[in-house]
């Protein structure tokens, strides 16, 4: 299936139109979560200490700390964490390690003695490893490390960290090398990399720009590049993150519980609608008016309103609830706040506005994997978003104005279903080696 045509702008794929290297697709799996993926226990000569408190030996383990989209955060290789034997005690070893590593918990919501910054979007890790699967380059978990409480929650993905998995993945020597592929057109080399992201059991593409060592041979991800991103200053090499049969990624569907629309009854026996979709990360969809907002507010004034994030936190569990997922899980799913453009928005071609919560903070972007989510929502009929956005009626892609700017996501719809979500990202290493962490009694 070929991508649409914004997509691929200004690049021409080899193997014809497709932007998939296989054929194959990996065979549906029936409910998603970290338990379910089959996958080697990654190996190393020497396998890491178990860290104990009593350890005179100073703790740290290597890592790229790289930005992704608007996220940064830490890439650690699987092999350089403590071994673990089942998903669930997987995560449960490295909560002490990645908390400390960014700086959690930290009742001030600083992060000063850590790499996090104190806002989720800079609270983040991605764990990468081999795959044994033919279909697949390399595996990785994400996980949101809680600022002010410290926990890991690794329920759902990150699209915009995902944009840094395929580079580091390929610095680090884990992409086979035929991933590497004239881009076609004299544009040079590009790696179009196929990741398995564990959380969610879904599947991502990446393509983007490699450059090779003179004398070593080695293939390289290149940064430099002319495309830009709002949020982010300056430019960088366009990151293409093809999303594959995002549907249904907590949940097995689309639409949850096969409504358009539902009525959510909070605590205080009111209601709000809310649209509940799942594709890429489980979203709940509320119009800003119908929480006493316009639209286009700065994510603090929507921070400083008290009471604001309170019954937005009330709607968010609520649409959890519906969606048969664990309302204490604070990253998924997350609430997202609708308006149409206005005039002035609408004339630089802006289809929709939001304003998203990620972490019960305001999000100063929007969470890319909402972006997905919303953009292909859009394009389902009764729907709130659908009715929200204006022109995008018969469109392959949605301008979404989000706090910082705009963003652009397409999706391939074919028979009523989605079989792909589609957008483009930059991503750059920050810095390489070792990171420190303590084990606090």
């Amino acid at each position: 299936m070929s991508p649409p045509k914004w997509f691929g702008r200004g690049w021409t794929l080899p193997h014809g139109s497709q932007l998939c290297r296989r054929d194959c697709i990996p065979r549906p799996v029936k409910a998603a979560g970290l338990n379910l993926l089959q996958r080697p226990v990654a190996t190393r000569t020497t396998p890491p200490p178990q860290p104990t408190r009593s350890s005179r030996t100073p703790l740290s383990f290597p890592a790229t700390f790289v930005r992704g989209g608007t996220s940064n955060g830490l890439v650690i290789t699987r092999s350089c964490l403590p071994p673990a034997t089942t998903a669930q005690d997987e995560v449960a070893q490295w909560q002490p390690i990645l908390s400390s590593a960014m700086g959690s918990p930290d009742p001030t919501g600083r992060q000063l003695d850590g790499l996090g910054s104190g806002i989720s979007s800079t609270s983040k890790v991605c764990v990468i490893e081999p795959s044994s699967r033919p279909d697949v380059d390399v595996e990785y978990t994400f996980v949101q490390v809680g600022i002010r409480d410290g926990r890991l929650d690794a329920a759902g993905n990150c699209g915009n960290m995902s944009s840094a998995v395929g580079p580091v993945a390929l610095e680090e020597g884990l992409v086979p090398p035929g991933c590497v592929v004239e881009g076609g057109e004299g544009t040079g080399l590009v790696a179009k990399v196929r990741m398995l992201n564990r959380n969610t059991a879904k599947l991502i593409e990446a393509t983007f720009d490699v450059e090779v060592g003179e004398g070593s041979g080695r293939a390289r991800y290149q940064p430099a590049g002319a495309y830009a991103i709002d949020g982010v200053p300056g430019t960088g090499s366009r990151i293409m993150l093809s999303f594959l049969d995002p549907a249904g990624s907590k949940t097995g569907r689309a639409l949850p519980t096969g409504n358009g629309v539902d009525e959510l009854r909070l605590p205080d026996g009111s209601s709000v609608q809310a649209s509940l979709v799942d594709v890429a990360n489980p979203g709940v969809f509320v119009l800003a008016k119908d929480v006493g907002l316009r639209g286009e507010e700065r994510p603090e004034t929507i921070e400083a309103e008290s009471a604001l994030m309170e019954r937005l936190e009330e709607i968010r569990r609520a649409g959890a609830t519906a969606m048969e997922l664990n309302p204490d899980v604070q990253s998924i799913p997350k609430i997202v706040m609708l308006s149409p453009p206005s005039e002035r928005l609408r004339e630089q071609g802006v289809n929709i506005v939001c304003r998203a919560l990620s972490m019960q903070q305001a999000h100063k972007a929007a969470p890319l994997t909402l972006a997905l989510n919303l953009g292909a929502a859009c394009r389902m009929p009764g729907t709130l978003p659908a009715m929200a956005a204006v022109d995008a009626e018969g469109k392959e892609s949605v301008v979404i104005a989000h706090a910082s700017g705009k963003l652009e996501v397409g999706s391939v719809m074919q028979d009523g279903q989605i079989k792909r979500a589609l957008l483009h990202r930059t991503a750059r290493v920050m810095m390489k080696g070792e990171v420190s962490y303590s084990l606090k009694s």
